[in-house]
């Protein structure tokens, strides 16, 4: 009773110690200062809009506090609980939030977070929500994978890049392509391997042309092949892949815009031109301009013209320009190149130190926060620790203290049935023995009633030749009277003489041969005593008839005792008994 008290007690202190160490704050105050701090931020940046996600549109001060308000979100959803999907929405936004504003290591970090969080879920979420977040995980292996490349860990990018093939290889969708391609560009601008990231491109050529012939992949996957082509100074091949891309992207609209990919066309048109200035086909080069020209000043089309669209526009129109011999226009748009690329770069450098800054400055901020949480935590945890250790120690003794008294109450139980054991063995012994001996008595006892019987046996032969003489002395003549009295009173003289010398040669016998005795009693128990004695006289090479004379008997009833001795010592007939008996 006082250990499972003892156990309970300790228990539910340990137990309410590990409670008071938790932090007061709770999930649904964590859940609420997330949609809080969401709505500040989207106040200025909402989430659904295309400037949140680029650099140029923040001030320096928006940029502190988007930050800022960015990080605390993050370390609030460790607090929330449940809400499975909101936080996997909520790590996949930054991760993609900081992949477009170019920080591969937060962004993976986020996407990390994802990936953990979503294996610690997934048996939770329905089959719909399953589904929902396929793209997005083949998504999110694609950019951790890019992002390792950007930072110049390869190995690592071709590893998440083997996890993302395996995972779209299941799906069997236009994803499976789709990171085949990724990783053949990994082997192309990553590795430098043509030939291996030539395999692997047109490899996903063949399955999105197969299974989504209409796809925008086609144009891009068809554009990194004639790349490599390009790269091998096989112009030819590369410029009839580019011009399938240009008119390919004139006429196929992109899956999430639904409208022309004007990136994309414009890039092929430049390359396609490229290709031809090369071959010095400068007629169809001036051709493919012109479409190109007109794509690119269309008034409706400006607003989705990128500035590294109107970069490579710029650059193909100089190079057209120089192989007309149209020397000034050809400086002119030089000119104009450098001023907008020059601006751009700058704007860049700027915006990106300033993004870095800060980003470096919250970082440190967050950086001593959490040192300062992580040692309040570890001075808690070595106090939870210290109470918890002496709370085991408690148990422990007790636990130690029952199991010894349960040793010895046990020791004790088998040390008494075993005096138990022992001391009915030693009377079981004891009665075994009494048995024993009362058994050999009643077998001596039997012995000497059987030499008495033989005995009276003897004594009764000799009283009836005692009478036989009688009788002969009352019928005799008076002559013979004197003479037969006279031999009366010699046999009654050797009889009284005989037993007063035969009882004290037997008791010396039986003296002497007391060991002997033993041995034949031990092997022969039916033995009689007179038996007995024939063996130690026939020991001691006494004759026969010297044997009949000591025992009062004929030699004719001599041999018939041999006999039986015979018998009762299971001799065979080849075995002398003299000999036998010498041998015991």
């Amino acid at each position: 009773m006082f250990f499972k008290y003892s156990l309970t007690v300790g228990f539910f202190i340990l137990f309410w110690n590990l409670g008071q160490s938790q932090d007061t704050f709770t999930s649904e105050e964590a859940l609420e200062q997330y949609k809080l701090i969401t709505n500040e931020m989207s106040k200025s940046f909402p989430e659904d809009e295309f400037k949140t996600y680029r650099r140029t549109s923040f001030s320096e001060s928006q940029l502190e506090t988007y930050l800022s308000q960015h990080f605390k979100r993050l370390d609030l959803l460790s607090y929330i609980a449940g809400n499975y999907t909101f936080k996997l929405d909520a790590y996949l936004h930054s991760g993609n939030w900081f992949n477009l504003i170019g920080f591969p290591k937060e962004s993976n970090a986020s996407y990390k977070a994802f990936f953990e969080h979503y294996k610690q879920y997934e048996a939770l979420l329905s089959q719909q929500e399953k589904a929902d977040y396929v793209e997005m995980i083949t998504f999110a292996n694609s950019i951790m994978a890019a992002n390792f490349e950007k930072m110049n860990l390869f190995k690592r990018a071709e590893a998440q890049h083997k996890i993302g093939m395996k995972f779209a290889d299941t799906l069997k969708n236009i994803y499976h392509p789709s990171s085949i391609n990724n990783y053949a560009l990994f082997l192309y601008h990553g590795k430098r391997e043509l030939d291996s990231a030539l395999f692997y491109f047109k490899k996903a050529l063949r399955i999105a042309q197969t299974s989504y012939p209409n796809h925008t992949l086609n144009g891009s996957i068809r554009d990194n092949i004639a790349d490599i082509y390009r790269d091998k100074q096989n112009f030819i091949q590369a410029r009839a892949l580019y011009f399938k891309n240009f008119n390919f992207f004139q006429q196929t609209k992109n899956e999430k815009l639904k409208d022309l990919d004007y990136p994309r066309l414009i890039s092929a048109g430049a390359q396609l031109i490229e290709m031809d200035i090369k071959l010095n086909h400068i007629e169809e080069a001036a051709n493919s301009f012109k479409r190109l020209d007109e794509i690119y000043n269309t008034s409706e089309h400006s607003e989705n013209i990128l500035p590294e669209s109107k970069i490579e526009f710029l650059t193909v129109k100089q190079l057209l320009l120089k192989k007309q011999n149209r020397a000034e226009e050809a400086y002119n748009t030089l000119q104009q190149l450098y001023r907008f690329s020059d601006s751009l770069n700058n704007i860049a450098a700027i915006q990106d130190k300033r993004w870095r800054d800060e980003l470096n400055v919250i970082t440190l901020d967050r950086v001593a926060l959490n040192f300062e949480i992580e040692q309040i935590q570890k001075a808690n945890k070595i106090k939870n620790q210290k109470l918890q250790f002496w709370i085991m120690c408690l148990i422990l003794t007790v636990v130690i203290i029952v199991l010894l008294y349960l040793y010895k109450r046990r020791k004790q139980r088998m040390l008494n049935a075993f005096n138990k054991q022992l001391l009915t063995e030693q009377k079981l012994e004891n009665a075994s023995l009494k048995l024993e001996q009362l058994n050999h008595n009643i077998k001596a006892k039997e012995r000497d009633l059987s030499d008495f019987a033989i005995n009276l046996t003897q004594n009764y032969e000799w009283i009836k030749s005692l009478s036989d003489q009688l009788n002969a002395y009352k019928n005799g003549n008076v002559s013979e009277k004197p003479e037969l009295l006279k031999n009366l009173e010699v046999e009654l003289q050797n009889k009284i003489n005989y037993d007063k010398r035969t009882k004290v040669f037997f008791e010396r016998l039986d003296t002497l041969n007391n060991g002997f005795y033993n041995t034949l009693t031990t092997k022969f128990p039916s033995l009689t005593k007179n038996e007995i004695r024939l063996c130690s006289l026939i020991r001691l090479k006494i004759s026969s008839r010297n044997i009949a004379t000591l025992q009062n008997i004929t030699l004719a009833s001599l041999n018939t005792s041999r006999y039986r001795l015979r018998k009762k010592l299971n001799l065979p007939d080849d075995i002398n008994l003299d000999d036998y008996i010498l041998s015991l």
